[in-house]
């Protein structure tokens, strides 16, 4: 099992920048992807975006690509740039990882553990 506590959370006013980090203890060594997800009051959690342990591949949902970049150290750590946020990315982040080669990467129920998450505001 692997162990994950997000931070870099907070509010900002649209159009700011806020990066997140995930950091990994455990069984990291058996970690094939690391991704994060959201989940805004009364939606159902969503896919954001993802990454391979070599980060040689990133994968974004629609909604966020062009504004966020996902990065890794290895497997001990995932990040999460977002920029030229908007009201709509309000959201609880919460960062996961899966030890399976084959992934589908925006199924959440892939994931084998996740992190409590980090709340993330922002103002209009």
């Amino acid at each position: 099992q692997v162990h994950l506590v997000e931070s870099g959370g907070g509010s900002v006013q649209a159009g700011g920048s806020l990066r997140l980090s995930c950091a990994a203890s455990g069984r990291t060594s058996s970690i094939w992807h690391m991704g994060w997800f959201r989940q805004a009051p009364g939606k159902e959690r969503e896919f954001v975006a993802a990454i391979n342990r070599f980060g040689t591949g990133t994968y974004y949902s629609d909604s966020v690509k062009g504004r966020f970049i996902i990065s890794n150290d290895n497997t001990k750590a995932v990040y999460l740039q977002m920029n030229s946020l908007n009201p709509e990315d309000t959201a609880v982040y919460l960062c996961a990882v899966d030890h399976n080669y084959s992934l589908t990467y925006n199924d959440l129920d892939a994931y084998d553990d996740w992190g409590q998450g980090t709340q993330v505001t922002v103002s209009s």
